[in-house]
């Protein structure tokens, strides 16, 4: 038996809010029954991994620090949306050939988007 990821789980303040923002991002409905408490998106569409939002009281440190890797063939456009959603831009890297470039969501959690 092999193992499939299911849910990509952000630890968050406000999981409604930030379920919000990756919606918009991904152009992707919240699922319903989204709250402060937990959020997710992708369920209802199908599309897997599901993107998982839990409230948690304090972030724990030293946890391990997931982040996506998005892709686009217009991903400097996709940059630029993902900034006026609210994203802030970190850095632009272009190394070994691929070039992205790392962003953090309202919360801080870091994801970067790249050429397809």
């Amino acid at each position: 038996m092999t193992l499939s990821i299911a849910n990509v789980t952000f630890d968050c303040e406000n999981a409604g809010a930030l379920a919000g923002f990756w919606a918009e991002l991904l152009e992707l409905p919240v699922d319903e029954e989204a709250s402060e408490f937990f959020a997710t998106v992708g369920r209802a569409s199908g599309r897997s991994p599901v993107l998982m939002f839990i409230q948690v009281p304090d972030k724990t440190p030293g946890k391990n620090v997931v982040h996506l890797d998005l892709h686009a063939p217009q991903w400097r456009e996709q940059v630029e949306r993902a900034v006026a959603l609210g994203a802030k831009h970190i850095a632009d890297f272009d190394e070994y050939g691929q070039q992205w470039t790392t962003l953090a969501d309202p919360e801080g959690n870091l994801f970067d988007i790249g050429a397809a």
